[in-house]
């Protein structure tokens, strides 16, 4: 799959514009713990490429995104792009598809019941924003170095902690986390902390603005429950 993720980047351009977010990398003075890339596909033209990666992308897109992670990764050693990037840890890579299939189960409605949206693929979801929250800051990543002077942990880019989408910030930002090799506390390195933007708004389902008309199709009670949305 490491092939035809290739192959696709090359023909739809993505190669072109992954190689220019590079240089802007390689020519920047700042040292950074996290290379972040945002790569958009078209899930349509990748499933008639391949169908494997296709299906793997709209539902495992958090595993398909080390697929393109590690393509990205041999690009940039073997082209040589980014003088300062030592492991593939360092690499951040955000799948941004075009579009998705337009059926139903690819469709996220709150109003409907069962909620049976277990799985962690790409939803569409359409709602009226009711609230917005102010823009604040959160990790997008963090290199932790171990204490243990002697470690080989102790330098270097082994422990790169990567905000997930659906994680927590305590997820990528903690004081308990540990060395694999000699169990000694890690510790973050502040000068290499990422920082992004995020902001929360709540929204309600479209099919409320019915209930707003001042009546309902059916004689049925119904409630108004709003949802909360992470904008990252």
């Amino acid at each position: 799959m490491r092939e035809v993720a290739l192959v696709y980047l090359d023909r739809s351009g993505g190669l072109q514009k992954f190689v220019h977010d590079c240089k802007k990398y390689n020519d920047s003075k700042q040292s950074y713990a996290v290379y972040r890339f945002i790569i958009s596909i078209n899930p349509s033209d990748i499933a008639e490429l391949d169908a494997t990666l296709g299906n793997y992308i709209l539902h495992n897109p958090l595993q398909a995104a080390q697929i393109f992670q590690s393509v990205c990764f041999i690009a940039i050693k073997t082209l040589s792009l980014i003088e300062q990037l030592q492991t593939e840890a360092q690499i951040s890579i955000l799948l941004k598809p075009t579009h998705l299939p337009p059926l139903p189960s690819y469709v996220l409605s709150l109003s409907a019941y069962p909620f049976n949206y277990t799985s962690q693929r790409f939803y569409m979801s359409e709602g009226i924003v009711i609230t917005m929250g102010t823009v604040t800051k959160y990790t997008q990543g963090a290199r932790f170095l171990c204490t243990e002077e002697t470690c080989p942990f102790s330098e270097g880019f082994s422990y790169i902690r990567v905000h997930c989408p659906g994680a927590t910030e305590s997820a990528t930002v903690r004081t308990d986390f540990v060395c694999s090799l000699c169990s000694s506390p890690l510790q973050e390195d502040m000068k290499f902390r990422v920082l992004g933007d995020k902001q929360i708004v709540e929204m309600i389902d479209v099919k409320v603005l019915n209930a707003l008309k001042g009546y309902s199709n059916d004689k049925s009670h119904f409630r108004i429950q709003a949802f909360t949305v992470f904008l990252r």
